[in-house]
């Protein structure tokens, strides 16, 4: 006569579900790698953020560094990207830079992405009621103001810094998130696992963020990384009109407009931080594409 089966214990159920989810992330990682796009800008962006932490290690120069008897000179084994119009390193600028770009991306971004997830989050659970019609009504005005005539504005008020920029970027890029969150919540909040959430008696804010949140996380990563490459568009641009960070700070947007005075001269001043921008941002979209591919469930063949 057969032994009866031995009963699961919690750690056997435990050990179970952490094997799955290994498996689910090597699965994740296998359709990542497939796109050679996707791999190639992680690693641009892995050299690029190694570059930025380490500046005061890499970085030959200072970047308030000058030196008047140096400027304008080309690209050399001793400056590699050349000099500007004050004799600045162009290659520790550009290090420099990567710093204040990839911060900006990545804080602002965040702020997006905060305010978007939770606002989309608590709109969709809501879906029909007056609570979703206010907050939808707020996004779509939110997401109608120009983001860089309020940046200017806002940076011609208040003094011009970094910090400046990392807000307003964030707060007025998180309506596209919102709009997207709360249509997948209109489709996830009729799950059963949210009705057998409810019939429990669970609260709303924990049904909300513990149990309907997690399933939205994919293309909340996604979005999250096409918004860095935008805010790094909008922080340059921002720069190169004249109303982010003030000079001497060493940023991308600053390079190129104080070299295009000189494009004659010294066409690298322009030219490399340009380089640079469309390398970093470029690469943020391959990624969020591999990213979107990878995490798609209909991708797993």
């Amino acid at each position: 006569m057969a032994a009866p089966a031995r009963p699961r214990r919690p750690a056997d159920l435990q050990n179970q579900n952490l094997g799955r989810e290994e498996k689910q992330y090597v699965a994740i990682w296998r359709r990542f790698r497939r796109s050679r796009s996707a791999v190639f800008g992680l690693i641009l962006l892995a050299i690029l953020a190694t570059l930025a932490i380490f500046a005061p290690q890499i970085a030959p120069q200072k970047w308030d560094f000058f030196d008047t008897s140096l400027k304008n000179l080309p690209p050399s084994p001793e400056h590699w990207f050349g000099t500007d119009q004050y004799g600045r390193d162009v290659f520790s600028r550009i290090i420099w830079g990567a710093r204040i770009s990839l911060s900006v991306g990545f804080v602002a971004a965040g702020v997006a992405v905060l305010i978007g997830a939770t606002w989309g989050a608590v709109a969709g659970f809501y879906a029909g009621s007056w609570l979703d019609v206010t907050m939808m009504r707020i996004a779509e005005a939110i997401d109608n103001i120009p983001t860089l005539t309020l940046l200017v504005v806002v940076s011609s008020i208040i003094s011009r810094s970094v910090y400046t920029v990392m807000v307003v970027i964030g707060i007025t890029s998180w309506p596209g998130l919102a709009f997207l969150v709360r249509a997948q919540f209109l489709s996830l909040r009729e799950r059963d696992f949210v009705q057998a959430a409810q019939a429990l008696g669970a609260p709303d804010m924990r049904i909300i963020f513990k149990h309907v949140l997690p399933n939205a996380v994919a293309i909340i990563i996604v979005n999250a990384t096409l918004r860095i490459g935008n805010a790094i568009l909008a922080e340059t641009a921002l720069n190169f009109l004249g109303f982010g960070a003030p000079p001497p700070y060493p940023t991308w947007g600053e390079m190129l407009s104080s070299g295009r005075n000189f494009l004659r001269v010294a066409p690298w001043v322009t030219t490399v931080p340009g380089i640079f921008i469309t390398m970093t941002v470029l690469s943020f979209n391959f990624v969020g594409d591999g990213l979107r591919d990878a995490l798609d469930p209909k991708m797993k063949r």
